[in-house]
Formats: C-alpha cells, sequence, structure tokens
C-alpha cells in the first residue's frame, strides 16, 4: 500500500483500537462519510466555540494575548489542528483544535483567573449541548407539519446534526473537565492545590499527549466517557 494508507490503519489502532476493520477492502465508505457529515458541523462548532471561549474570558480578566493572535473569531480554520481533525475522521467522534494562547502574567489574580479561563471551555460545551438538544426537541414537535419529501431530505438530517451536536458538545465538557495536563479539569484543579503541589502537577504535561494515548489505547477513556456520559444521553433521548 501507499504510506498514507499504511499510516492511517496504524494511527487508528494507536489511538482507537476496537474502531480498526482489519479488512480495509470490506469498508463500506458511504457510512463512514455519512457519519462525518453529520458530527462535522457539531464537532468544528464545539472545539471552536471551547476555544474561542478560553481567550474570550483570558482577554476580560486584561489578557489581550488572544486577541493579538487573531483567535477571538469562530473561523474553525484558524483554530484547527491537524492531528485532531485526523483523529475526528478516524473516530467521527473526538478532535481537538490548538489551544488558544493565555499569558496568565497579565491577570490580576493568576490562580482564580486561570481557573475562570480553564471553565469557560467546557461550560461553553454544555451550553451548546443544551442548545443543540433544544434544536432537536424543537424539530420532533415541528416534523409532522412536514411533507414527506421534506421530512427525509431536511428533517432528518438536521435532527441527526441535533442529537450529534448535544452528544459531542458533553463528550468534549465532560473529556476536557478529567484532571490530566493538558487538559482544562488539571488546571481548575491546580487553582485550588498549594502552590507547591500545584507546581509539580503540572509538570506532568510534558507528558500527557503519551498518556492520553495510552489511555485510549487501554479503553479506559473509552469506559469512563460510557460511564458518565452514557446515561446523560440516554436519558435526553
Amino acid at each position: 500500500l501507499p504510506m498514507p494508507h499504511r499510516l492511517l490503519p496504524f494511527l487508528a489502532y494507536c489511538l482507537f483500537p476496537p474502531l480498526v476493520i482489519a479488512d480495509f477492502s470490506m469498508f463500506d465508505i458511504a457510512p463512514i462519510i455519512k457519519e462525518i457529515a453529520i458530527f462535522a458541523v457539531p464537532m468544528f462548532l464545539g472545539i471552536t466555540c471551547h476555544e474561542v471561549a478560553h481567550g474570550y474570558v483570558a482577554y476580560l480578566l486584561g489578557d489581550p494575548t488572544a486577541k493579538n493572535a487573531g483567535r477571538l473569531t469562530l473561523n474553525p480554520i484558524k483554530h484547527l489542528d491537524p492531528v485532531g481533525t485526523l483523529v475526528f475522521i478516524l473516530t467521527r467522534r473526538i478532535g481537538w483544535a490548538k489551544p488558544v494562547p493565555v499569558d496568565p502574567r497579565y491577570f490580576q489574580n493568576p490562580r482564580r483567573d486561570m481557573v475562570l479561563v480553564s471553565v469557560a471551555g467546557p461550560v461553553t460545551n454544555f451550553i451548546l449541548a443544551a442548545l443543540f438538544y433544544g434544536l432537536y426537541l424543537g424539530l420532533l414537535a415541528f416534523g409532522p407539519s412536514f411533507s414527506q419529501s421534506m421530512q427525509h431530505s431536511l428533517l432528518v438530517p438536521l435532527v441527526n446534526i441535533a442529537g450529534a451536536g448535544t452528544l459531542v458538545n458533553i463528550v468534549l465538557g465532560v473529556f476536557n473537565l478529567l484532571p490530566l495536563p493538558p487538559l482544562d479539569g488539571s488546571k481548575i484543579l491546580a487553582g485550588f492545590l498549594p502552590r507547591h503541589l500545584a507546581y509539580q502537577y503540572l509538570q506532568i504535561e510534558r507528558y500527557g499527549f503519551i498518556i492520553l494515548i495510552l489511555l485510549a489505547m487501554t479503553g479506559v477513556f473509552g469506559k469512563f466517557l460510557n460511564a458518565v456520559v452514557g446515561p446523560v444521553y440516554s436519558m435526553l433521548f
């Protein structure tokens, strides 16, 4: 196989081994394209608003770094991370954006303000989840008024996107609250630890990506997200 086709199965196996299909000749590409089309808008909107929320709260607290870098924009191209986008294409569930730059030296109370900046991202995802869920309920309520052809061509895709938006943003919010550097939850926790413990704790960040990959490979993340998000999602739908 050409090199890119060798690389994709390898990355898929490293990140989410249960999703790997051994025989790629049996791959039906149509469902994958359909799933990506349904999840793309909620995912890119979720990660974009997540990062903008970090930057905007930092700006309100006196840090212009994100604004000066042109990151206070809802244009997803400014926020896309190549690896995070690839992971989304492979999994159709999880992805990430480039972190918005924040400089705590601008803050009057760095520890408190970093907690506020870190909380802003997950809170934004939960708000988006609520909005998507409201859209989902609204579409179902008005569904009978649509003609049958409109239901198939417009209503069903919009209902699927609204449902995907609810799920994706709940997952993004919960995932980012995990207390593992460099996720937002670690910065929130560090704000409540004594300074010397917070400093030592945040040193784990240099190994954070490796730890994330290992947890993904062992299925720990999947089990955790299913345990936390699954009941909430089932209750809503």
